[in-house]
């Protein structure tokens, strides 16, 4: 394998490296745990790499795998300066008898793997050696055990808390139990509650649009640090997903981030695609564009309208005309699907069915009025007194802190990185089509709001493109393996008629291997990590949520600035619970 990164790690760490691997083109690293730290701090630094930007870290149990030793750490990382990409896996040695395997903790390296490494800890069970504050972040500190574990049962059994664990019917898991203090009367490192008050926002604050909880330190009306507490929204998704054939998880991405559903969607199914080795119709590829970059609008104008809404306190009419507009797009994607909010309407190979007669010409009108509405918009905001006061200086985020956090999407193009996946990595045909990357430099929540309004241009710019130039053809593969033939061929093929009970008794069956796929949500990167085991289930299903990310930038955002201004900042960042929690 001709790979520069993989050469240089050889040449570095010539006695760490376990073993190479190559699938699907993504390239992957096995290291010992020893030299991981000092593997990350050279892939990070080192100038002609430079992979500045963790996109995720996560864990695998391979226990049914039956490779040992039995976890493992996974992690995605990406340079931005140079466009590509490599994954770590590092396996964990670990005693059965002792509580948890242990992994040292990248936070100094990366300060993304934070809120990861917390989440592999609660979920999977795994130590993070130097970690700044390892507690649960979605379970309940007493929660008996850890769900991603493949011992772990999957559902609808009783629950046990710390108090039950001697209960020998949870006696299997009894190692696994992880008794800690409760967040509420532990604060993280450097809070000082004798000096400062230290408040509750939410988990019930309506500007926080979900239950999102902000354990906020306070001299005055100054935020010393704003500490998000999340979780109380969690699905395991993950861990149902990996009980569900591949095809059928496609309706749980709409759930995650319910404002985004095409989108969560065709990163969904490219990655299954990608896992597959399946192509997809040119045909079928436009409208999955067109679809995205509509879902894009829908999501920026539902921002648009709550944002002006919880921050300006005069400006409530913006709230009904964007709400407005994004009714008409929910219209199209009734249209296509019959459902407006959680859509399912990719399928993995192409699209369920064709964009009916109507179609394209209400995405052109849709296209044509919307270029007026969004001037009206930009009038009404752009230069308003009341909007640039609560907006302008308000949590400023600098460019290297936000590849630091790992921050993706318009919050890092606002700090003037013009990093995008449709450009620098462009799938479902992003390259057929012309769109400019919109950046600010302010790095502030203004240059967001900016940034926002500027993309849904380019996305309308995009959409005009793909309906007009919309070529003909199938709408989904003809691999009978994957997508079920149409129903005129099942009458007159037997073959066919196999293919297609199969398909729906049994499902696909990938191969053996794991893939990592990303797509543009418009929160910022949205990833799947999917590891096959030949079965029609994903042996691992893991989902980085944009969202779950960017928040974690909340604490550098606030520090210094008035206790009503945090109302604007979770604004800014754009978040949905449901994909924070998964």
């Amino acid at each position: 394998m001709n790979n520069p990164t993989i050469e240089k790690l050889k040449t570095q760490f010539p006695d760490a490296v376990q073993d190479v691997s190559e699938f699907r083109g993504d390239a992957v690293v096995t290291l010992s745990r020893e030299t991981l730290l000092d593997a990350a701090r050279f892939l990070r630094d080192d100038p002609d790499l430079q992979y500045n930007l963790l996109v995720d870290l996560t864990s695998v149990d391979r226990r049914d795998l039956g490779i040992e030793p039995r976890f493992a750490t996974v992690y995605e990382l990406y340079s931005i300066p140079k466009n590509h990409r490599v994954r770590l896996k590092v396996p964990l040695p670990w005693d059965d008898a002792t509580e948890m395997p242990e992994c040292p903790s990248v936070t100094e390296v990366w300060p993304a793997a934070n809120w990861h490494e917390r989440e592999a800890y609660d979920l999977m069970g795994i130590e993070f050696a130097g970690h700044p504050w390892l507690r649960r972040i979605l379970m309940p500190d007493n929660w008996v055990g850890h769900p991603l574990r493949k011992d772990y049962p999957l559902g609808g059994e009783p629950v046990y808390f710390t108090a039950d664990r001697e209960d020998p019917r949870f006696a299997h898991l009894g190692r696994q139990t992880m008794e800690g203090p409760s967040y509420p009367s532990e604060l993280p490192e450097g809070v000082d509650s004798e000096t400062h008050l230290v408040i509750n926002m939410g988990p019930q604050h309506p500007a926080t649009h979900g239950v999102l909880r902000l354990a906020v330190e306070l001299e005055g009306e100054r935020i010393v640090s704003a500490n998000p507490d999340i979780g109380y929204l969690h699905s395991g998704f993950e861990k149902t997903g990996e009980n569900r054939r591949y095809e059928k998880f496609i309706p749980y991405t709409d759930r995650m981030d319910y404002l985004a559903g095409m989108n969560n969607n065709l990163a969904y199914v490219l990655t299954v695609e990608k896992l597959l080795g399946v192509e997809v119709p040119p045909r079928a590829q436009y409208i999955r564009v067109i679809l995205a970059e509509l879902q894009r609008i829908a999501s920026h104008l539902f921002w648009l309208a709550t944002h002006a809404h919880d921050v300006s306190g005069t400006i409530h009419s913006l709230l009904m005309y964007c709400l407005r507009e994004r009714e008409r797009i929910l219209d199209i994607f009734e249209m296509f699907c019959g459902a407006r909010l959680t859509t399912t309407g990719m399928s993995v190979g192409g699209l369920r069915r064709d964009i009916p007669g109507a179609f394209p010409d209400a995405v052109r009108a849709f296209v044509r009025d919307f270029r007026g509405y969004l001037k009206e918009y930009e009038a009404m905001l752009t230069d308003n007194p009341i909007w640039l006061s609560r907006l302008k200086g308000i949590g400023v985020l600098k460019a290297d802190d936000a590849i630091a956090l790992g921050v993706t999407g318009p919050m890092l193009r606002a700090a003037g990185i013009s990093f995008d996946l449709r450009k620098a990595q462009p799938y479902s045909s992003y390259d057929h089509f012309d769109f400019d990357i919109p950046t600010a430099t302010e790095s502030d929540s203004y240059a967001r709001y900016l940034v926002r309004l500027r993309e849904m241009e380019q996305s309308l710019r995009i959409v005009e493109q793909a309906i007009n130039r919309l070529p003909g053809g199938p709408v989904r593969t003809d691999d009978r393996k994957v997508a079920p033939p149409p129903r005129e061929e099942i009458d007159r093929s037997m073959e066919s008629l196999i293919h297609h009970f199969k398909l729906y008794t049994e499902g696909y069956k990938p191969p053996v291997g794991e893939v990592y796929g990303m797509a543009e949500n418009p929160k910022g990167v949205l990833g799947f990590y999917l590891v096959s085991d030949g079965s029609a289930i994903p042996y691992r299903l893991r989902v980085r949520g944009p969202s779950f990310v960017n928040l974690q930038a909340t604490n550098l955002l606030a520090q210094g600035h008035l206790l009503s201004d945090l109302v604007t900042l979770i604004g800014s960042i754009d978040i949905v619970l449901g994909e924070v929690d998964r």
